[in-house]
Order: C-alpha cells, then sequence, then structure tokens
C-alpha cells in the first residue's frame, strides 16, 4: 500500500475480533515506529504491549478513570500497546537544560509521532488500532511496574479489525492551510 492511501484509509478500531495477536506481528509494528522522527533523534518513546487477558481486564478496570468506552476498547482488544517515554530527554540539552520553550511538551509531541507511525505500520499489515487517551497515568504505571523515570504518554488497542468504519468528515485543505 502507498503511503497516501494508507494515510487515507487508517481509521480508529475500537471492535476487534477473537484472533490473536503474535509477538512477532507486534515487533514487526514496532520495529517500523522505531522510524518515527524525534527530538534530536533521541527515541525516547517505548512500548510495553499487555497481552495477558487478567492483566488487561485488571487495567480496564481500574485505569480507565470511569470511561466505560475506553474499558470495553481495553477487554475487547487481543492486545494494549502503553506507549512511554523516557522523561527529561526530548526538547532537553544532554546537561538537562531546555532547547525549546516547549520544555516536557516535547516529549509528548514525540510520542504523538510515534504512536502515529505505529497506527500506520499496524494498518500496512491489516491490524487495526485506537489510541486512547483516557486513562489515570499514574495507575497504568504502577499495575506495569514502570521505571522511575518513565511515562506514560497514551495507550493503543491493537487487534484484527471486526468492524470498517466509515471515513469522517474532513476539513477541507482551504481551513487547514494558509501560505504566506
Amino acid at each position: 500500500m502507498d503511503t497516501i492511501r494508507c494515510i487515507k484509509t487508517r481509521r480508529s478500531i475500537r471492535r476487534f475480533t477473537d484472533e490473536p495477536i503474535t509477538a512477532e506481528q507486534i515487533a514487526r509494528v514496532v520495529s517500523a515506529a522505531a522510524y518515527a522522527p524525534s527530538w534530536k533523534n533521541s527515541q525516547t518513546t517505548r512500548y510495553t504491549a499487555v497481552v495477558d487477558p487478567e492483566l488487561k481486564q485488571c487495567l480496564a478496570r481500574e485505569c480507565m478513570m470511569g470511561f466505560s468506552h475506553n474499558e470495553g476498547i481495553t477487554k475487547g482488544a487481543p492486545a494494549l500497546i502503553v506507549v512511554r517515554t523516557v522523561e527529561g530527554r526530548s526538547g532537553y540539552e544532554r546537561d538537562g537544560s531546555p532547547t525549546t520553550s516547549k520544555g516536557s511538551h516535547w516529549q509528548s509531541f514525540d510520542a504523538g509521532i510515534a504512536s502515529a507511525t505505529f497506527c500506520l505500520a499496524a494498518h500496512e499489515l491489516g491490524l487495526g488500532t485506537v489510541i486512547m487517551g483516557i486513562f489515570d497515568e499514574k495507575k497504568v504505571a504502577s499495575l506495569l511496574g514502570l521505571s522511575e523515570g518513565e511515562s506514560v504518554s497514551a495507550l493503543i488497542a491493537l487487534g484484527h479489525p471486526d468492524e470498517e468504519p466509515d471515513t469522517p468528515k474532513k476539513k477541507n485543505v482551504e481551513d487547514l492551510l494558509e501560505i504566506r
């Protein structure tokens, strides 16, 4: 599939088949996502793939801040990808001084690029994804025993699509682009 077609046909998938996701499939997606650009090539994004049904259920039950929609998606996805970020590197010099006025916000930008790249790679491989942002970061980190100095940027449900959502209405170029 060419890049533009991949971008235009990828959809957020919220329902998945029961077909499991293999470690090899996840590794292929992460291998492609590793090519996402990052601040000074800092490559601070990391991934934890949660495939254990009991752990996924626990995350769904305890970490979705009462948002039942994300709870249901998490329970129904064969894999939940926890997008982690190494803190204090993206947007900073090696001595820890900020390089940009964005400060620590740059790590979120890098995690966003990496997450989008992850989702496009998954789509290319016939897998579906949806990025979820409503979750309790501290509870997720605690349940997974994440290292200090890492934060949870996003959750991505991953699996074989069991739906084909329509293309949502998109703004036209005139509304999006200003040329000066």
